[in-house]
């Protein structure tokens, strides 16, 4: 038998797309509280995903979300973490805020985005590990978290394209004015 590597790109990439997703619930967390929420954006979701970078474009004027909602296009899947607001009760004072009782609700709690940030090292480490191309988004991380797909509870959502291209799609990327039609 003969595979082509053209012909088993995708889902070699969404294998390596699940061991990163792996690799984020894994990763340690502070007190070991688990509250981390992960998925896969592939497909016709992934323009969806475009679609509402868009409109965020549109809403706030920032030109870097139109040139990312072009940009994921280039990914054959998109992962998406973000993490549920918990108070650890650390009264760490990391938030800004002497103890936790005194933090309001809509701030949120250090610790859980120190724990996404360790999660999102470790989905990227082992993405370069399996030698796939990355980029950290916060504007597709956005766009997710607006459309709900981590679920009402999930704040400060991260998404990391993926792709296995000869060249990262993901860098030397040109500025746009225009949104994509």
């Amino acid at each position: 038998m003969i595979q082509n590597e053209r012909e088993i790109r995708h889902e070699y990439v969404l294998t390596a797309v699940r061991q990163m997703m792996t690799a984020a619930r894994t990763a340690p967390k502070g007190k070991g509280v688990d509250i981390i929420e992960i998925a896969m954006v592939t497909g016709d979701d992934i323009r969806h995903l475009s679609e509402e970078m868009l409109k965020v474009a549109a809403e706030t004027g920032l030109k870097f979300f139109l040139r990312d909602a072009d940009n994921i296009l280039s990914a054959e899947a998109v992962v998406i973490l973000g993490t549920r607001q918990q108070v650890q009760g650390l009264n760490c004072a990391h938030c800004g805020y002497d103890t936790c009782v005194e933090k309001p609700a809509e701030v949120p709690c250090a610790i859980n985005s120190v724990d996404l940030g360790i999660a999102i090292g470790s989905a990227c480490a082992t993405a370069s590990d399996l030698r796939l191309d990355t980029r950290v988004m916060f504007s597709a991380g956005l766009a997710a978290q607006r459309l709900g797909w981590l679920g009402e509870d999930s704040k400060c959502v991260m998404a990391i394209p993926v792709s296995a291209s000869s060249k990262n799609p993901f860098f030397d990327r040109k500025p746009k004015e225009q949104p994509v039609k």
